[in-house]
Parts: C-alpha cells; structure tokens; sequence
C-alpha cells in the first residue's frame, strides 16, 4: 500500500541511493543476490548472538537492497521479466529465513508457521489470477503488502531489543493476522475480477 500510494516521490530517492552500485556496474539481479545473501548472514549471525536490536539494524540494511535493485534496473536499462520473477522468488526466500529465524530464537514455531503462511498466501492470491485472465501488477493496493511487512519486521525487533522479547513473539502474531487479513483482501478483490471476467467472455460467446 506505501510502495502504491508513494512510490513516484519514493522511486527518485532509490535511484539516487544506487548511484554507488550503478557505478559499479552491478546487475539488478546481483544486486537482488546481494540483498539475499545479507539477509541470510545476519539470520545466521541472530541465531548466535539472540540480539532483537541487532536483527533488526542489519534486516534494515540487507532489506533496502529490494529497492536498490530496480532502482538500478532502471537507471541501467536492465529491467527484465526474469529479473523481476528472480526478485519475486527471493523476496520469499527472505521473509522464510527472517521468519524461521525468529520462530527458532523465541520458540514461537506457531506463531512463525501463522506469519509465514499469510506472507506467502498474499503473493499467491495474486499469482494465481494470473493464470485465469491478463493482470496488472500495479492496482493492488493491499494493507500488509512486502514493504509494509518488512518495515513492520524491523521495527518490531527494535522495539523487542528495547522493550523484551515479547514484542516480537506477539508481534509475530500480529504479524501473522495481518497478511491472512491482506491474503483474505486480496482474495476477495480477485473473486470480483474473475467474476467480471466471466461475464465479459459470457457475453463474447454469445455474440459468436
């Protein structure tokens, strides 16, 4: 819903953050590889040393590469539909690792299936409509979309490193409430597509 509303005054602060990596010459699918391998290397460094404070200062540092690479696949020219699928995949790949990280630190494996269930059910209530009729990537504007999640991760470590560890344990909770809510949203949004399909390809079929 932030990347939707704001994303024209946001873009332009991306792309002049990447100024460094478009300089060097970085492809937006290593910059997307990058991101990744930062993400994974401080869940490894969390399971350790078990600092909410410290996850969620480095998963803001390691998160901004979501940006950076199409900031840079703009800036160069390099934008692709594989990148795109690649950075799809790896967006998954990094709230699994982020989300298995803290179920394991704070034994809150349910609270950890709930929040990744939910994640992964609002990407696939989209992805799914796309194998029924053509979709734009642009007109949904959900609660709890990726950028929201992320920031709702980091910020939420940082208020456990403050105030204890139960924020992040219930904040998986709410976390976990709010994407099957987005899921549910968007569900709904693509029942009424699909029904508003129907009734177009009806009315083609009996004007054949």
């Amino acid at each position: 819903m932030i990347d939707g509303l704001l994303k024209k005054h946001i873009d332009p602060l991306w792309e002049a953050a990447s100024t460094p990596l478009v300089r060097a010459r970085l492809t937006p699918n290593q910059v997307t590889a990058a991101g990744l391998v930062l993400v994974c290397l401080s869940a490894l460094a969390y399971l350790w040393h078990r600092s909410d404070m410290a996850f969620g200062l480095c998963l803001s540092l390691a998160f901004t590469f979501d940006a950076l690479d199409g900031a840079v696949a703009r800036r160069r020219g390099l934008s692709s539909r594989r990148g795109g699928y690649f950075d799809a995949m790896v967006d998954r790949y990094q709230e699994l690792v982020v989300l298995a990280a803290l179920a394991w630190v704070h034994d809150a494996w349910a609270m950890g299936m709930a929040a990744a269930s939910g994640s992964f059910l609002i990407s696939y209530a989209k992805a799914r409509v796309a194998l029924e009729m053509p979709v734009s990537n642009d007109n949904w504007p959900d609660l709890f979309e990726r950028m929201e999640r992320v920031i709702f991760i980091c910020l939420m470590l940082v208020l456990s490193g403050i105030f204890g560890g139960w924020i992040t344990v219930w904040g998986l909770g709410l976390f976990a409430l709010l994407a099957h809510g987005t899921a549910l949203q968007r569900a709904a949004r693509a029942a009424k597509m699909l029904a508003f399909q129907d009734q177009k390809d009806q009315v083609a079929d009996r004007e054949k």
